[in-house]
């Protein structure tokens, strides 16, 4: 290399922020001097002596090429880099380990030189000249940065960035699409920017879709064909054809050729434009990609606006017709994904029929809009809203019960919105019953002061309560409470909840509706709940059961459950075989819970394992609701008092919960989740995610306004039944519980395709079910995760409980890492083990060594362990059946810290617990740790060892 070279690239030494500059011209150095090839081809075998006379001078060139590229590479770096690289093998693992060091830092800057280009804007009045000239630094700095921008992005970026004054230039590149050399486009916006000079000044906005452009010349050229239609004909001979037409079904011509198929065309095309300036409702908003701007037809909806002067802003509509913009502000559109999407600068004009969404200024905004059979507004990798294509055009979903909310003529329309809000919060606090229900509430009393509007779609109710139609029976009703109770179990349920119940059974009033639910963990334990029920109810009421109705489960037909029964007078009744719909109160009663559970879970963050804390809060929200089988409440006719539901909250919101004793400058409260209202008690059940503890208190604060705004649709909630131990298929049969409508009978299923019934095969039944039993909260995958976790105080004990078995077992010491040696890295490894109910008993962590950055030969040289087959494990086991032997089964805690290493492997301190004052020092590692390639074989050798003494 020449010293002249080498000067310039002294000049430009490896500090750190120039790397992707420092790495491009030593790789042009390299390249210079064809020694480049040592970054990519591996590191040869050192020849032996029984290598060729070939094999060694490749070897000794790849050695010479090498040896050159670290001096380069030495030679031009900051000498705290070269201390710390001083003692690698290769060039190639200096690269790798500079690319470690600064590759991250280096994409942040060229993420932020993107950025800033993408977010470059010309500002008004400023030269065209001066404004391309920052442009085509910035792209300059970001491909300096790596930055990889194709031709055509770049163009689009820069048209973008012009001013609104070049708005018809933007409209004409768009249309014309052009292909733009940054020359020939900075040549072109000049003679734009002279033109505009010239003119009068007056700024105008292209507004109005593409597609009517494109329709006027569609309709010319219709004209134009009508016009040399008969000259046509008259020099061409036509052919008879013996065809038949199969759009009219005459003979002599083909369907192509139809003359009425032709004529619909023709009206289509006339009345294109028509069709896209139709007046349509306030509500409706179309997303436009050709316009420029955003514009309204109407002053309802604006929150802020602005008047403006005649011919101040001037808009184009798509037949070439100038309006005037009469105002301009922003706008709220409400979303039916219960989101709110704002509207920056809208211009209200009253000749528009349409209210126009410019795609163009959501970009500005940060907005992101996908087209296809729909169209997708997202932002930041999240979507805020969708819409359909309707006749061509893209109409954004909004929620209809918010429109005309923000109406600056009419303030009333601000008491509408409250009052949806005020009524869908009760319908959240009164785990999501219907309306009708509510209105009784009002009319009763215990909600007089609410104003009560319609429901805005609650999809938590969609997911949770989607049934099919049923048709409806009545029977013989009780005149007073405990004249007929109705009673099912249901169960097995396909989640299990917390204290390991996976039954339930309920008990409900015939008089009164009033209802009682009791969790089992065992079918058989219906007995025992009858008896509490019986022993409480009767005790309440001064009252005697009379008549117990059930289905015929054996659980009722038992020979103990029907002699108790018998003692104490009371009749059992049964429902006929295969006909559960006679005892429909009791199924209908489990149908609803079920409903009111899954759309609750569903609404909130809980997993659902808290199903049981879900059901006691439905059935105490039921007895307090009208019912419309009864004509109070379940409350007042089984107490004689009305309920007060002012205590009721939404089920899984968060709340701040006063703590019991606390230091003097620790929190006075912490950020639980409300469960339920406990029976025994005067308060409200609150789950600590901190002690994974469920606790009473009275002292709250509750966050549901918060919690309502930033709700999030969760993934669908499975929450069925089982027969037996295996899920059934999905049954075709009308479903025989009463019907929440009895007027409408149950329609059939019109199939959409094909009348072809389509069955799961046998190996995928139970699939989709299994995935929701996994657990619900996530294990944290780095150290700083578990540490920001709500359990960092038990990751830590775990963490510390692993580091101590680690010197407990002597497994490394610490020592000065030796010259040429690359230490192997370590990382920790979460782990919450669960019980059979449920619960996490243990959080294990568990030190693991990056094993896969070990080299063969010289981290290791055998893996091999043998492994047991799982058929001599049978055959074993059937040996002690036949002999009646005793199998003991053990285990080894951390097992694979008692073998031994019979390499030198360094690896890093552990995160977290690196030893103060020796910082710079390693781990040289005396036995295996979980994680090395040698770990398994080094365990079987030590217990190999240790069985055969």
């Amino acid at each position: 290399m020449t010293p002249s070279l080498m000067n310039i690239l002294k000049d430009n030494t490896l500090t750190g922020d120039n790397y992707v500059t420092w790495k491009r011209k030593i790789g042009l150095l390299l390249q210079s001097e064809k020694h480049k090839f040592v970054l990519t081809t591996p590191k040869p075998p050192a020849p032996n002596n029984k290598s060729s006379i070939m094999y060694r001078d490749e070897y000794e060139q790849w050695k010479t090429s090498d040896d050159m590229v670290k001096c380069y590479i030495m030679a031009i770096i900051s000498d705290v880099l070269q201390q710390q690289h001083e003692g690698m093998e290769s060039a190639a693992d200096i690269m790798m380990s500079l690319k470690e060091m600064f590759a991250m830092k280096s994409r942040t800057t060229k993420r932020e030189a993107v950025t800033a280009f993408m977010n470059l804007r010309m500002k008004p009045g400023q030269a065209v000249k001066d404004h391309m000239m920052k442009v085509i630094a910035h792209l300059n700095i970001a491909e300096l940065h790596g930055a990889e921008i194709d031709g055509e992005t770049k163009i689009d970026m820069v048209v973008n960035s012009l001013s609104d004054s070049f708005d018809q230039f933007k409209l004409d590149y768009t249309l014309n699409k052009k292909e733009y050399t940054l020359q020939g486009l900075m040549q072109d916006v000049q003679s734009a920017e002279k033109i505009l000079v010239k003119g009068k000044g007056q700024e105008i906005h292209m507004v109005g879709k593409v597609a009517t452009v494109k329709a006027r010349q569609k309709v010319k050229k219709q004209q134009k064909k009508k016009q040399l239609g008969p000259i046509k004909k008259e020099t061409k001979k036509v052919t008879k054809i013996k065809g038949k037409c199969f759009l009219c079904g005459e003979k002599g011509h083909w369907k192509r050729n139809c003359p009425k198929s032709q004529n619909k065309k023709e009206e289509g095309n006339v009345n294109y434009l028509e069709t896209c300036f139709l007046a349509d409702s306030i509500d409706s908003w179309i997303i436009d990609s050709g316009a420029t701007n955003h514009v309204c037809y109407s002053l309802q909806g604006f929150q802020e606006r602005r008047r403006l002067s005649k011919n101040e802003i001037n808009l184009c509509l798509g037949n070439g017709t100038l309006v005037s913009a009469s105002a301009v502000g922003d706008i709220r559109v409400y979303l039916d994904s219960r989101r709110h999407l704002d509207l920056i600068d809208v211009y209200y004009v009253p000749q528009f029929k349409r209210n126009l969404i410019s795609v163009s200024c959501l970009n500005k905004f940060g907005y992101s809009v996908t087209f296809n059979k729909v169209f997708i507004i997202s932002k930041n990798d999240k979507i805020i809203c969708q819409g359909t294509l309707e006749n061509g055009l893209y109409f954004l979903h909004r929620n209809i019960s918010h429109s005309l909310d923000t109406e600056i003529t009419e303030p009333n329309h601000k008491r509408v919105k409250l009052s949806t809000d005020e009524t869908y919060l009760w319908h959240l606090r009164l785990g999501h019953i219907n309306l009708n229900r509510i209105k009784r509430l009002v009319c009763d009393g215990p909600l007089s002061d609410l104003k009560v509007d319609d429901l805005p779609t609650c999809e938590s109710c969609l997911e949770g309560k989607m049934t099919k139609r049923t048709f409806s029976a009545k029977g013989t009703k009780a005149t007073e409470c405990l004249g007929l109770i109705h009673t099912d179990v249901c169960g097995p349920m396909s989640i299990q909840a917390r204290g390991g119940y996976e039954y339930f059974i309920t008990f409900t009033d015939d008089y009164s509706r009033f209802g009682y639910v009791y969790l089992m963990q065992h079918k058989s334990d219906a007995f025992d709940m009858f008896k509490a029920f019986k022993a409480e109810v009767e005790n309440q009421l001064e009252k005697h059961i009379k008549i117990l109705r059930s289905d015929r489960g054996g659980e009722y037909l038992s020979g103990e459950f029907q002699q108790y029964l018998i003692d104490n007078g009371i009749v059992s009744q049964f429902s006929a075989p295969g006909t559960p719909k006679q005892n429909g109160v009791a199924e209908r009663r489990n149908r609803t819970l079920l409903d009111m559970v899954r759309s609750m879970l569903s609404y909130s963050t809980l997993p659902i394992s808290f199903l049981g804390y879900a059901l006691q809060t439905a059935i105490y929200i039921l007895n307090d609701v009208p019912s419309k089988s009864v004509p109070k409440t379940p409350h007042e006719l089984w107490t004689g008092r009305k309920p007060s539901l002012q205590h009721l909250r939404i089920f899984g919101c968060p709340a701040h919960v006063l703590k019991g004793k606390t230091e003097k400058m620790e929190s006075r409260s912490e950020t639980c989740i409300f469960v339920g209202y406990p029976k025994e008690t005067k308060g409200y059940y609150f789950y600590s995610p901190s002690d994974l503890k469920v606790f009473v208190s009275t002292n709250a604060k509750f966050l549901e306004k918060d919690y309502m705004n930033d709700f999030v649709p969760r993934s669908r909630i499975v929450l069925n039944e089982m027969s037996g131990d295996t899920i059934p298929r999905e049954v075709t049969q009308p479903n025989p519980i009463v019907s929440s409508d009895p007027t409408q009978d149950q329609q059939p299923t019109i199939p959409r395709c094909s009348g072809r019934v389509r069955t799961q095969p046998e190996r995928y039944i139970g699939l989709g079910e299994s995935v929701e039993n996994l657990p619900d909260d996530d294990d944290p995958y780095t150290y700083k995760e578990a540490m920001e976790d709500v359990d960092s105080r038990h990751w830590q004990k775990a963490m510390q409980s692993e580091i101590e078995s680690m010197f407990d077992n002597k497994v490394w010491s610490l020592v000065d890492l030796p010259k040429g040696i690359k230490p192997i890295g370590c990382e920790w490894v979460y782990k919450r083990k669960r019980g059979m109910d449920g619960k996490v008993e243990t959080f294990k962590a568990r030190l693991v060594a990056k094993g896969y950055t070990q080299k063969e030969g010289i981290d290791y040289e055998e893996t091999f362990s043998p492994v047991a087959m799982l058929k001599s494990i049978r055959i074993l086991l059937s040996i002690a059946a036949s002999l009646d032997l005793e199998i003991w089964q053990m285990d080894v805690k951390t097992a694979f810290l008692n073998g031994s290493l019979d390499e030198s492997i360094y690896m890093m301190q552990p995160e977290g617990f690196i030893e103060k004052g020796q910082v710079d020092k390693v781990c040289k590692l005396q036995k295996s740790i979980y994680g090395l390639k040698q770990a398994s074989r080094s365990w079987n050798i030590r217990f190999d060892q240790a069985v055969k003494v």
